[in-house]
């Protein structure tokens, strides 16, 4: 058990959400004043959290999701396993589109997804159909 989250087999999404609304206290949104945690169970066991860090220039607004897939690469965890997104009020936040693509890429569409408690949680494939993948990128390139 890493972080109070289960390694392996089932994911304890109450210990997962419980990480991303802890991380959520340290974004800075002095804009939004929506304050995202995001926790992900990568394939080593390890829990990585991130939060969101906005910008005067919007557009430069960091997701939390996005920082948590720099925190699972720069430590070398591995793929995502399961992600809970909140903004530290225990409820989820489902990822923005562009999120769901970075993702996707860090798990694939198999990535299961918190849906809140008492639900069955939604793996990303669901979130985001149709996705392109690195896999249709290579199939898909001029010779």
């Amino acid at each position: 058990m890493a972080n109070g989250v289960a390694t392996g087999g089932p994911v304890d999404w109450t210990a997962l959400r419980a990480a991303a609304d802890r991380v959520a206290t340290r974004a800075h949104a002095p804009y939004s004043g929506l304050r995202v945690g995001a926790a992900g169970l990568a394939e080593d066991g390890e829990v990585v959290v991130a939060c969101n860090v906005e910008n005067a220039s919007f557009g430069l607004t960091l997701c939390a999701e996005c920082g948590l897939v720099s925190s699972l690469i720069a430590g070398a965890h591995g793929r995502l396993r399961a992600v809970s997104v909140t903004a530290g009020d225990g409820q989820p936040l489902a990822p923005c589109g562009r999120c769901r693509q970075v993702l996707l890429e860090h798990g694939g569409g198999g990535i299961l997804v918190d849906a809140g408690a008492g639900r069955a949680p939604v793996t990303l494939a669901v979130l985001l159909p149709g996705a392109f993948d690195a896999e249709e990128l290579d199939s898909r390139r001029s010779p």
